[in-house]
């Protein structure tokens, strides 16, 4: 009889072009908002008052863009990411309409790449995700690449496809709310008084505060995205790898990383855009994170005198402080204890 359990799908399993239209259609709610609220401690004003939220167009207080980003995520592991050893990076992240408590999101992958590791043990298979709200708008339409274990390491590897992404996502293709209007946007209420033509290119911000990983916590939030890969809760199997402890999800960290950004950054309202981004080196529970900002760039939107968009580096460091702003050492690789490089675009207030 065949067996009626998922085991996920393997490196070899892959094919270029394959569709997977992911299970689990997520209805998101108020709950979910309160709770991401809870784990993180965001403070963006924008995602916490309704009122101020329809000042500047929005229908109500959305819910953070990267719970959005990670339950769209988190619909693509059983399919994707359940035999991951890692993920590895982002790109071409567009963010569109806005998700507000009520909408239900549904995710459908295609793999755009893969690439069979020298080890011949894994390989890294390539994704677009795109997710949609019920009425079939885009929320959020991203790349990623994982490393996935073979089940039969003498399968024949199948044909290397490097897919070609972007560097960054141009500012004609950020998706800016219609109905945004940010005449009515309140800086006290905010709680910074800094605007867009305040922040300079090369400038770099320690946002000072640090956030202790709990066990329970990141299980918490890995499950409030019914992400469900091995690495996080396993420690049975974690025991046989090479940490000999689970991992934290790496979504986790960058959530993380935002919510302490706040502190420097409280007036970049919204993600428009995930440029890139690479999980500099793995997170465990008991890691203290603390986090710098780099400004990349500075983009004008066409059309608009209210908003401008800045394209910033989000660097998560483990245990200690941000000041030094650590990144690479004298060979080009990543320092042993930066967490996350993220590469992404706010908006922001002129």
């Amino acid at each position: 009889m065949a067996s009626k359990t998922n085991t996920g799908n393997y490196f070899e399993d892959f094919r270029i072009g394959q569709e997977m239209r992911h299970a689990t259609p997520r209805t998101i709610t108020s709950g979910d908002g309160a709770l991401y609220t809870g784990l993180y401690g965001s403070r963006f004003a924008v995602q916490s008052s309704d009122e101020f939220a329809r000042r500047i167009g929005f229908d109500r207080a959305p819910v953070d863009d990267f719970l959005a980003f990670h339950i769209v995520f988190g619909k693509t592991v059983p399919d994707v990411s359940l035999n991951a050893v890692a993920n590895l990076g982002y790109a071409g992240g567009v963010f569109g309409v806005p998700v507000y408590p009520g909408d239900t999101v549904s995710t459908v992958s295609t793999v755009i790449g893969l690439k069979e590791n020298s080890n011949g043990k894994t390989g890294v298979v390539y994704v677009n995700s795109v997710g949609r709200n019920q009425r079939g708008e885009m929320v959020l339409d991203y790349n990623r690449w994982v490393m996935v274990r073979k089940h039969d390491e003498s399968a024949r590897a199948p044909e290397t496809v490097l897919p070609e992404l972007p560097g960054v996502v141009a500012p004609e293709a950020l998706q800016i709310p219609k109905s945004l209007d940010l005449s009515a946007y309140d800086f006290e209420l905010a709680g910074s008084p800094h605007r867009w033509d305040d922040y300079a290119i090369g400038e770099k911000i320690d946002h000072i505060d640090g956030m202790t990983i709990e066990e329970a916590e990141h299980q918490i939030a890995t499950r409030l995205y019914q992400n469900t890969a091995k690495v996080h809760f396993d420690q049975v199997a974690a025991c046989a790898g090479r940490f000999g402890k689970r991992l934290i999800y790496g979504g986790h960290i960058i959530s993380l990383a935002r919510a302490l950004s706040f502190n420097g950054l409280g007036n970049g309202f919204r993600i428009a855009a995930i440029n890139a981004g690479a999980h500099a080196n793995p997170a465990f529970a008991g890691d203290t994170v603390f986090a710098w900002s780099e400004v990349l760039d500075k983009f004008e939107i066409p059309g608009r005198r209210d908003v401008g968009a800045l394209r910033l580096r989000l660097v998560a460091v483990r245990d200690g402080q941000a000041s030094d702003f650590p990144l690479r050492d004298a060979e080009g690789k990543y320092d042993s204890g930066v967490l996350l490089d993220f590469d992404y675009t706010v908006l922001i207030p002129r």
